[in-house]
């Protein structure tokens, strides 16, 4: 259950960037995509969807850089390179790199998503569900 009256803070790995968000996320799951694995350099990436108008950079605006269109992109600090969050969704919602966050948010992931391109060595270990691409019910993809 999300908490609305909570504020959540996150920040990238230099401090440069730094933001808050509601802890109002709507989904989060694990997608398992070539495209998310490339950009964070791991096997998955743990994201959480809310409302673009409910995350705010508090500091470092102009340290962040922007790959991709204004409405479909990825957010980075160009100082340090740390993946921050993706716009998605025709700009309407972000999804928040959850290691980024400093807070702990009530929300948990739900789905590992996009596992038929999953690394092939790493191996899922947990009994969240497992979906082959993109899932249209729980979260909204990566």
């Amino acid at each position: 259950m999300t908490n609305p009256d909570r504020t959540l803070t996150g920040k990238c790995l230099c401090g440069a960037v730094q933001y808050a968000v509601a802890d109002e996320f709507v989904y989060a799951a694990n997608c398992h995509c070539s495209n998310c694995r490339r950009a964070t350099g791991s096997a998955f990436k743990p994201f959480a969807g809310i409302e673009r108008n409910k995350l705010r950079i508090t500091e470092g605006e102009n340290s962040l850089m922007r790959f991709g269109e204004e409405h479909a992109c990825d957010m980075r600090c160009k100082v340090c390179g740390s993946f921050l969050y993706s716009v998605v969704r025709e700009g309407q919602f972000v999804h928040v790199a959850m290691g980024t966050l400093v807070d702990v948010p009530s929300i948990r992931p739900t789905e590992h998503i996009f596992v038929g391109s999953k690394a092939p060595w790493f191996t899922i270990t947990d009994d969240l569900p497992q979906y082959e691409e993109h899932v249209t019910t729980g979260s909204d993809g990566a």
